[in-house]
């Protein structure tokens, strides 16, 4: 279990490497094929848009299949979408569609990884771990999707940009070949109700679009009935819209009003980064003092900051200073909500839950960058922040009414009942 952890933390920070220098090299080579700042937020659409058009169908496919082996190869594919950017650049024939197309092959396979990590970090690790093992993963994601990433992908993209692709390459074959490193079983475990027409081990092997959509609909009917569940998923669609917007007007914003350079923008993101390790350092601090109901409402308070400070205050230190206060609260938030929803999915649902949370969070994240790319074009770059300033605040007051702390451990409760049922059943046969 102990040697699982560590596996998985160092996929974590391999993978989330090289999607960090990515993010930097990709919207910059779109500033060098551009003038317009929608076509430049258009890349952060092309990176996000498969969680809305396939995070339900990689669910069920999570479901299905071995979860590690998927990760795998998505992170080939990740790899290879990398290689041919690098070959394109190299020989001249870089184009905004070709970036696009590279953008879209890069986030499907980001659904699958992800997707498929989610689910089976509880079959790699014990329970009792589930919330500090959430701590490190969190902490290096963000650490290395927003610190280390950006900084080092906008030093690299200085001095060349094929270096900086090439050392995405490198860390997601280096993330791929961890993965072998797992011990354990990683399909999903649990009775299934299609297991009628499959085979003796309970999976279902029929490929009927109707048997997908069922199980689709069972994902999401099992997170649209869960009144904690559904209201955390419903908070974070909003935030993660307006996180999405930021990074989309950033690129040209950093550039064009604060004069930024490659290197200084990289370092402007890695603000989130330095937020995020201090909130996986203090998550149990901060949970123990505040609670996990106020631990989760700093990221709502947290990203209204981030979003108001390029709109009222042009100054980087003071851009980077919110956007360290930014990942800080979504640190706190992500810890809490992936463990809390480890805890209270069954295993058999784990993919398709996790597709059916994502699909209406990080759904969003296409249409933040859409509308930011809009706005931009419509009002200029300080107005879009103001408007998403706005749009970060809606959620206050819905959180602050159903999301109590006796609602969290009376939703503890029932699922810890539920575990000791299932594992009494296990037991006697």
């Amino acid at each position: 279990m102990r040697r699982n952890e560590f596996v998985l933390v160092g996929f974590t920070v391999a993978t989330n490497l090289a999607d960090g220098v990515a993010k930097i090299t990709l919207p910059l080579l779109a500033v060098g094929l551009t003038t317009s700042p929608g076509l430049v937020a258009g890349v952060g659409l092309t990176l996000t848009l498969p969680w809305l058009l396939a995070s339900l169908h990689v669910g069920v496919l999570v479901d299905r299949g071995d979860r590690r082996r998927l990760a795998a190869w998505a992170n080939l594919v990740r790899l290879a979408a990398a290689l041919a950017l690098v070959a394109a650049y190299a020989a001249g024939v870089l184009s905004l569609p070709l970036l696009y197309l590279a953008g879209l092959t890069i986030g499907i396979a980001e659904v699958v990884a992800n997707s498929s990590v989610g689910a089976l970090i509880p079959a790699a690790v014990s329970r009792d771990r589930l919330g500090p093992v959430n701590a490190w993963i969190a902490g290096s994601e963000t650490v290395a999707n927003e610190f280390a990433g950006p900084a080092v992908g906008g030093l690299l993209a200085g001095v060349g940009t094929a270096l900086a692709l090439g050392s995405s390459a490198a860390a997601f074959a280096f993330g791929a070949v961890l993965l072998a490193l797992l011990t354990g079983r990683f399909r999903a475990t649990g009775p299934r109700e299609t297991a009628d027409a499959g085979g003796r081990d309970g999976r279902v092997p029929a490929r009927e679009p109707g048997r997908v959509r069922a199980e689709m609909v069972e994902g999401l009917a099992f997170l649209w009935n869960h009144r904690l569940l559904r209201t955390m998923t419903l908070t974070i669609a909003v935030l993660s819209a307006c996180w999405s917007a930021w990074l989309a007007l950033l690129p040209s914003y950093a550039t064009r009003v604060l004069q930024l350079d490659a290197f200084g923008y990289g370092l402007l993101i890695s603000s989130i980064g330095l937020g995020g390790l201090l909130g996986a350092v203090a998550v149990a601090a901060v949970n123990r003092l505040l609670g996990i109901r106020w631990a989760l409402f700093t990221d709502i308070v947290f990203t209204v900051v981030m979003m108001i400070v390029p709109a009222v205050f042009p100054r980087a230190w003071a851009v980077g200073m919110a956007a360290f206060l930014g990942g800080l609260g979504g640190t706190l938030w992500t810890v809490n909500a992936r463990t809390l929803g480890q805890m209270l999915v069954p295993d058999r649902l784990l993919g398709r839950y996790g597709a059916a949370s994502r699909l209406l969070s990080w759904g969003t994240l296409p249409l933040g960058a859409a509308l930011a790319g809009i706005l931009a074009e419509i009002t200029g770059l300080t107005w879009a922040f103001g408007v998403f300033a706005a749009l970060a605040a809606l959620p206050l007051v819905p959180f602050l009414w159903i999301v109590t702390e006796s609602e969290i451990v009376d939703a503890q409760r029932r699922s810890e009942a539920d575990h000791g049922i299932l594992a009494g059943i296990r037991n006697k046969h």
